[in-house]
């Protein structure tokens, strides 16, 4: 199904059969983490743009949180800068994180809310500087140095982690009946610093403070698989936690299911990673049976 064109009736069918599981979700949260990988085809950006629209429509409030790494490793290839990554994080002098600011809460985030407007819906661009929303702290992490097998400390320059979230915006947004768009950009609590803060983790936070119903991972895969490449579709954060310790979960989905455990940890009732790229993802995961990716929840 993954970068097929859908039928011009599926947004109709998954409507009418998704009648009795609306109620679930009504006047719920639910943070959509739109990936910089997911965002590279035209007309899953499209689908993702509709469904949007259409959970505000129906008495569902989405909250959306993008990335965009893909794209600024782009324009810092074009611009001569270093693309330099530590412990999977992307390593942010001075001069980067002006363009990453640039790139997030510029061009990224106004085409996602241009997108989501032109499908009928009522999108506003934030990042997490707007309203004092996020702030964020340094973060810090150890590697092991491969010549001498010894831990050091990676100075990863302007990265961040949230380290205090305020809904006041994001709750006058919903009332207001707009859908958020929020850029994981965060000042620093002293107001002098701003920091790139991962996007998997930035939503995890916003998810955890807007006590969300759901936060819906979109990637470029179609969610936890097994040792046998197979979909793994429900897990507990014990069970999750054991995938990770025996090897099963590895690479990058590792940072991504350690979001997922971190925000039902805060009170988000369920997160799932899905295929982004699968058309009408977040409506087949949230208003169908059987979803569309791997749901983790307490």
């Amino acid at each position: 199904m993954t970068g097929t064109s859908p039928n011009p009736h599926d947004t109709a069918r998954i409507l009418v059969e998704a009648l009795p599981y609306m109620q679930r979700y009504d006047a719920a949260t639910v943070v959509v983490k739109y990936g910089g990988n997911a965002m590279g085809d035209a007309d899953a950006a499209r689908w993702f743009a509709q469904d949007v629209a259409i959970l505000k429509e129906v008495g569902i409030n989405p909250v959306v949180v993008h990335g965009g790494g893909p794209q600024i490793g782009r324009m810092l290839d074009r611009l001569g800068i270093k693309n330099e990554f530590k412990a999977g994080l992307r390593v942010t002098d001075a001069a980067t994180v002006e363009i990453v600011e640039m790139i997030l809460a510029g061009s990224i985030n106004k085409n996602i809310v241009a997108a989501i407007n032109a499908e009928g819906g009522r999108a506003i661009g934030l990042s997490g500087k707007d309203g004092g929303m996020v702030f964020a702290r340094k973060v810090s992490r150890s590697l092991i140095d491969p010549q001498t097998g010894r831990e050091e400390v990676a100075d990863l320059g302007f990265v961040g982690e949230p380290s205090q979230v305020d809904r006041t915006v994001l709750d006058w947004a919903i009332k207001s009946d707009f859908i958020p768009v929020v850029a994981p950009v965060a000042g620093s609590a002293d107001g002098r610093e701003t920091y790139n803060v991962n996007a998997d983790t930035f939503a995890g936070a916003i998810a955890g403070a807007v006590e969300a119903k759901r936060l819906l991972m979109l990637t470029d895969v179609p969610g936890v698989l097994d040792r046998d490449k197979k979909l793994i579709h429900q897990l507990t954060i014990e069970e999750a936690r054991r995938l990770i310790a025996d090897g099963t979960v590895s690479g990058g989905m590792i940072p991504k299911v350690e979001t997922c455990i971190y925000a039902v940890e805060r009170g988000v009732e369920g997160v799932v990673i899905l295929d982004g790229k699968t058309p009408h993802a977040v409506l087949i995961e949230l208003l169908t049976p059987g979803g569309a990716g791997t749901l983790i929840t307490r």
